[in-house]
């Protein structure tokens, strides 16, 4: 238990996650903002993240993970055990990491990415309010019978699974958790959502006393780097599979004869670590001049210039394309990307194709229609100002500065 808060002074808030972009970067901007505000922020993360979250301000607390990271996306296996066991794994060897780290520097209250289970651990441990920064969907009334039990009812059959659920069971009483696992990795006391509410499956249903939608935090993204349109380039495509899921050079072969020869257009691509790009020019005869490839790109920046975006439908590159009002193809490759492939078509401003039929003609097709049709940058624009009016990265910053005056601190400013 931390000891009495003192209500006037800038208050100690830690922010718990994993080393992953797409967990990470969406709660970068909502860290900035509360230590630009006076608060000190730390931030539990595993070194690789270290330095990208020194610059927000917050200090890193860094603690040894045994996940599998961006750079080894095939070790998640292929099964739903393979997904969520390590998860577990993770959280009983880190906790004792993250109490020793936090021993005599107890916070105010905790941030947590839906990944980290040791951060509601030790909120109840501390005595300390938890709050849940959600980088995708979130659970709505009824989602536990139409999503979450079909999903998980072979494996609460299988006998690795019933060993995972009895080991999760008996993590949580030994730590003084009274809550069934899928509960506490499912339905958080407070959570802010860091997407847009058009993303959220079935928003109608979400209790919203709970869930508050925040919309995008993006930030300019400065320091990731700057992009310049080239002269003479009438339509500017950017290509991009996210982080994890990138090794796919069939499929950036197939957009290389799709758009490199397309007159006037100037296509991005990124290719991720796992692709050499010798590997989209296998007869040796060059890539074309329209053509750019690189293993990263400043990815909000380009969108800021494009005018339309081939992605996996990650909920970061989703709502960063909404933001930046540019139609997409939607190419998912695993988890929540085909969801959201499926709610950005049903919005009117992308083409889902699915990755096998992601052919050099069908992406031609599906960007061109796109962005040739008016009534896709109307609802675009509309959208854009729906997520405006969420409030962002601001509005996080107070929701979160309003839990910590009900915890009887009040905000630093």
């Amino acid at each position: 238990m931390t000891a009495p808060r003192t209500a006037g002074a800038p208050a100690h808030i830690a922010m718990f996650s994993i080393a992953a972009a797409g967990h990470v970067n969406p709660s970068l901007e909502v860290i900035r903002e509360l230590v630009r505000r006076g608060h000190r922020v730390t931030y539990a993360i595993p070194p690789s993240y270290a330095e990208k979250i020194a610059t927000t301000g917050a200090e890193p607390k860094t603690y040894t993970s045994t996940l599998p990271t961006d750079d080894d996306p095939d070790a998640w296996g292929t099964e739903l055990i393979d997904n969520v066991e390590p998860f577990l794994d993770d959280a009983i060897q880190a906790l004792p990491q993250l109490a020793k780290a936090y021993e005599g520097d107890e916070p105010d209250l905790v941030l947590a990415d839906i990944t980290s289970y040791p951060a509601r651990v030790l909120a109840h441990r501390w005595g300390v309010p938890h709050v849940q920064l959600s980088p995708n969907l979130v659970a709505w009334e009824g989602y536990e019978e139409e999503v979450a039990e079909p999903m998980y009812a072979e494996l609460k059959r299988d006998p690795r699974g019933i060993a995972y659920h009895e080991r999760f069971e008996r993590w949580l009483a030994e730590n003084g958790v009274r809550a069934d696992p899928d509960r506490f990795v499912g339905r958080p006391d407070r959570c802010l959502v860091l997407i847009p509410r058009v993303l959220q499956p079935n928003a109608d249903r979400v209790n919203e006393d709970v869930y508050t939608f925040v919309g995008a935090c993006q930030g300019d993204r400065a320091d990731e780097g700057e992009w310049k349109r080239p002269a003479g380039a009438e339509k500017v495509l950017l290509v991009s599979l996210g982080s994890a899921f990138t090794k796919e050079p069939a499929f950036y072969r197939e957009c290389v004869a799709a758009f490199g020869d397309l007159p006037g257009w100037h296509v991005v691509l990124q290719i991720g670590k796992h692709v050499d790009p010798s590997e989209l020019d296998p007869d040796g005869r060059g890539l074309p001049d329209g053509v750019e490839v690189h293993s990263w790109v400043p990815q909000l920046a380009i969108l800021k210039q494009a005018d339309a975006f081939v992605t996996h439908a990650g909920a970061g590159g989703s709502q960063e394309g909404l933001a930046c009002g540019v139609p997409m193809v939607a190419v998912p490759q695993a988890v929540d990307q085909f969801g959201n492939a499926e709610i950005l078509q049903s919005l009117g401003v992308a083409r889902h194709l699915p990755k096998e039929e992601a052919t050099a003609a069908a992406l031609r097709a599906a960007v061109t229609e796109l962005v040739d049709d008016p009534a896709v940058a109307e609802r675009l624009r509309a959208i854009r100002a729906e997520m405006a009016a969420e409030g962002g990265t601001r509005r996080a910053a107070d929701l979160i500065e309003a839990e910590l005056s009900r915890a009887g601190r009040r905000p630093a400013r």
